[in-house]
């Protein structure tokens, strides 16, 4: 979409295409659809408002209600911030005392959206102009205040009252990158901004050695699944390690306090991606009076039951033997058919385990396999 069509599809005549493309959707096929409405419409213009239509559906999972009424391209949703992310941090630096701030790379003003609501004044800046033109568009569909210019971050002049934003592009020629050397802009760029009144969003795999210095590093995930390394410039650090799970909002700190090596108790606790990959599993340990079966391990067992958005429990059934042969043995005993694998830090594939198993039985079974004091065991599990 051009931004001539994307000006088309914001005038009357484009609003009521649009409107008519989501009352047929599901009545009259995308191809049946278009073909009537090329009668009327120019056909750049109907495919545009086709497309919306199925992104804001698509959008839907991101963006909620608001997603009906938000404009979109392909690209700029899959790169855009879960709503509930967005909000998370927009909340977090409106109670810092934070009162302005500058996105630098907004796309289609996921963020800008997130941070007016939380009472911020935002202007966003953006190289691709479609982008542009789509986030002043989502902030006046949505009633929301905001300016929105055509520029490249680099040559922004940022006001001493505001926080600069930024969410490097983290998308080469070859595809998403995992690494700070390919972000757009620079890392280095984006250090510098850090080291004052700044917030960047990184990749959920950002290493902790890349973590600038007097910087905090916050680990969020949403639903379960891990989505953001979110960078805290130095005035705004209370941490220097943060994990983050939405949507219950509960958070860990990095302390540094020692947590005990045992044996396994009556539970075994896996901790949510965000504390694993911000590295407090012992923090987490210490939140429910537990230990570690093995320090190199992110199990965590305890001997009392304690529920925590922060982790999924387990109770141990049983221990099984952790050799092939006497494990089928000890799993047809039991009539298990069909048998959930869970490992960690043990050489074992699930799928190929399961099907050389060759179980068969009316009983599903959940098994944990992992390192115990060093030692590889199984343990027949129950979902606390």
């Amino acid at each position: 979409m051009d931004l001539a069509t994307f000006d088309q599809l914001l005038a009357p005549a484009g609003q009521h295409l649009l409107a008519e493309v989501a009352d047929r959707a599901g009545v009259e096929s995308d191809l049946a659809l278009g073909t009537r409405l090329r009668k009327t419409y120019a056909p750049a213009l109907v495919a545009a408002a086709v497309t919306q239509n199925h992104l804001r559906g698509k959008a839907r999972s991101k963006f909620g209600d608001d997603a009906e009424r938000m404009y979109f391209t392909h690209d700029a949703l899959e790169q855009s911030t879960r709503g509930s992310v967005a909000r998370h941090r927009a909340e977090r630096l409106a109670a810092t005392g934070a009162d302005a701030v500058v996105d630098l790379g907004c796309g289609i003003g996921g963020d800008l959206v997130a941070l007016a609501r939380a009472g911020l004044r935002v202007r966003g800046v953006e190289l691709d102009p479609v982008r542009v033109a789509i986030a002043a568009a989502n902030l006046r569909a949505l009633g929301l205040e905001g300016d929105v210019a055509c520029a490249d971050v680099r040559d922004v002049e940022i006001a001493a009252d505001e926080v600069a934003f930024v969410d490097p592009a983290r998308r080469d020629g070859r595809g998403r990158t995992f690494s700070t050397a390919d972000l757009q802009p620079p890392w280095d760029w984006v250090r510098q901004l850090l080291a004052g009144r700044a917030v960047a969003k990184l990749m959920p795999g950002l290493a902790h050695d890349a973590v600038p210095a007097g910087v905090e590093a916050e680990w969020v995930s949403d639903g379960g699944n891990l989505v953001e390394a979110c960078l805290w410039g130095a005035p705004f650090a209370t941490a220097v390690r943060r994990a983050t799970v939405l949507p219950s909002g509960a958070q860990l700190v990095s302390t540094g306090a020692p947590v005990a090596v045992a044996d396994v108790g009556a539970h075994l606790y896996e901790p949510d991606d965000a504390v694993i990959r911000s590295g407090l599993v012992s923090e987490l340990a210490a939140t429910i009076g537990g230990w570690l079966p093995d320090p190199h391990i992110a199990y965590v067992s305890s001997d009392a039951v304690h529920a925590t958005p922060l982790a999924r429990g387990f109770r141990i059934v049983d221990e099984l033997p952790f050799r092939e042969k006497p494990l089928r043995a000890a799993l047809q005993v039991r009539r298990v058919g069909t048998l959930t694998v869970k490992k960690r830090g043990v050489d074992v594939v699930p799928e190929e385990l399961v099907r050389r198993l060759k179980l068969k039985g009316p009983n599903t079974a959940t098994m944990i396999m992992t390192r115990v004091l060093g030692q590889g065991r199984a343990f027949l599990v129950e979902r606390l």
